[in-house]
């Protein structure tokens, strides 16, 4: 398998030359608040290329190129006291990736009174100096957006700023998440389903977007596998089958047996193009084998789903995309639309027909029988599941009237509550603003029917996402 660049961030503090010799003791301080700074970067991700303390124009293009060249993905500037926005411009012009500048005070404030105790005002100035993070990010704010560099800010403390660190983290997480979609390889099996004019996608736009790679499947493909798989490997595969799921009585041996098939097969598909998501929709007509698979893939499609596979129904390329973002974000990410309103509890029924995200099933995900799949060709096993109860968030990929990707997105909460027990994926979502005004507020923006939705509230790391991507996000609530 093509082996994905690991993700690496690029970490530099910036400082002035002039100062060392003026202020003993200020260049170790100062080094010595970066090393502080690299420790907690590296425990939210250890691939750190740190170029230290950067105080002249020339350490500028060295600290650029190797981070050029050792490919970072994005950088970290650390403002550890006043530098000269000639010694930072170097850097990031040559890395030519996102830049979070971090204005980090040491303290909380600097002690006034032992400060002005001191009684010399050349030490006075070396212990100013180390507190004035702030100082010259209006220069570099400036220079950055003359110059067309994307820049971002976290201000806060280097000790005891959890809010700070948290806001960093998520910029760690944003950045890997952007980095997953660039090499993510995009299965899309099948053709679209006719008259669902909503899902359809221009390719080259989710790739101008997202980076990655798509690779256009035939359903023939999945048919052939089948043909190989053993009949020891559908053993296992339906033993796996009754210990991931609930598998229900009225589930016959021949329905399980023919799922297996196909989820085996799926497994060779997935990594024979070394596929990160896929999409999939067959009409399955006039040809007995490919309705075969496409009618007995939806257990197969869950587990991959729940393996970091996601895969979405429908051939909706774009929720695949938004599938692939939650389940990045660790958050899940299962397929779903709107089933029904209920006024009486103020909730919104969402789910679908089709695979479910089960690793964030409220309790063991049921296989239940279908006799008639509503709307498509075939019968054969699916699956029933409610997103665990608790926050989620909802994520949906819009293309626009332009031609532009939008994220859209809202936070509410997966509640308990009766479901529709008709073998598909349905969960009761509760909003704050109400389920009439989510319902319209969501609508408004016109996105496809189809989104994703997964377990925790992670707007703010979809919004830095967006930052990162160049992707305009909205949120509803």
């Amino acid at each position: 398998m093509t082996k994905t660049p690991p993700f690496k961030i690029g970490l530099f503090g910036i400082g002035l030359d002039t100062y060392w010799p003026q202020f003993a003791g200020l260049k170790e301080r100062l080094e010595g608040y970066l090393g502080e700074v690299h420790k907690q970067i590296a425990a939210l991700h250890p691939d750190i290329v740190n170029a230290g303390l950067v105080d002249t124009a020339d350490k500028a293009f060295e600290a650029g190129y190797r981070f050029r060249t050792e490919g970072v993905n994005i950088i970290f500037l650390y403002v550890t006291t006043y530098a000269l926005s000639s010694t930072v411009l170097p850097v990031v012009q040559q890395a030519k990736v996102p830049v979070i500048v971090l204005n980090l005070s040491p303290e909380a404030a600097i002690d006034y009174k032992a400060f002005n105790s001191m009684n010399d005002r050349t030490r006075m100035t070396g212990e100013w100096l180390a507190y004035c993070s702030a100082c010259p990010v209006p220069e570099i704010a400036n220079v950055f957006l003359r110059t067309g560099i994307q820049f971002y800010q976290v201000t806060g403390m280097l000790y005891s700023d959890a809010e700070c660190w948290k806001e960093i983290l998520e910029w760690v997480e944003a950045a890997k998440v952007a980095h997953t979609m660039a090499f993510n390889r995009l299965g899309c099996m099948g053709h679209y389903y006719s008259g669902m004019l909503d899902i359809y996608s221009d390719l080259t736009q989710q790739y101008r977007f997202f980076g990655g790679h798509i690779e256009l499947i035939e359903v023939d493909e999945l048919a052939a596998l089948r043909r190989e798989v053993t009949e020891a490997a559908i053993e296992q595969r339906v033993a796996l089958f009754k210990t991931t799921f609930d598998v229900q009585a009225d589930c016959s041996t021949e329905e399980l047996i023919r799922a297996a098939r196909t989820s085996v097969a799926l497994d060779k598909l997935v990594a024979q193009y070394q596929l990160g998501s896929m999409a999939y929709y067959y009409k399955g007509t006039g040809n007995e084998e490919n309705e075969d698979a496409i009618s007995s893939i939806i257990l197969g499609n869950s587990m991959l789903t729940a393996s970091g596979v996601p895969v979405a129904g429908e051939y909706e390329i774009k929720n695949a995309q938004a599938m692939k973002i939650m389940d990045s974000f660790g958050a899940g990410g299962s397929f779903t639309e709107y089933y029904a309103m209920d006024f009486k509890e103020d909730v919104v029924l969402m789910g679908h027909d089709g695979p479910g995200h089960i690793a964030i099933a409220e309790g063991k995900t049921k296989v239940r029988p279908l006799y008639v799949y509503h709307g498509k060709v075939g019968r054969g096993l699916s699956v029933e599941m409610s997103v665990k109860n608790g926050p989620v968030t909802l994520l949906s990929v819009v293309q626009q009237g332009d031609g532009r990707l939008m994220l859209l997105t809202a936070e509410g909460a997966s509640v308990a509550g009766p479901i529709l027990e008709i073998g598909n994926t349905n969960s009761r979502y509760k909003f704050s603003i109400g389920a009439r005004r989510f319902v319209n507020d969501w609508n408004s923006h016109g996105p496809a029917h189809h989104c994703a939705v997964g377990v925790g509230h992670i707007v703010s790391k979809i919004k830095k996402l967006g930052l990162l991507l160049g992707i305009e996000v909205k949120q509803v609530c």
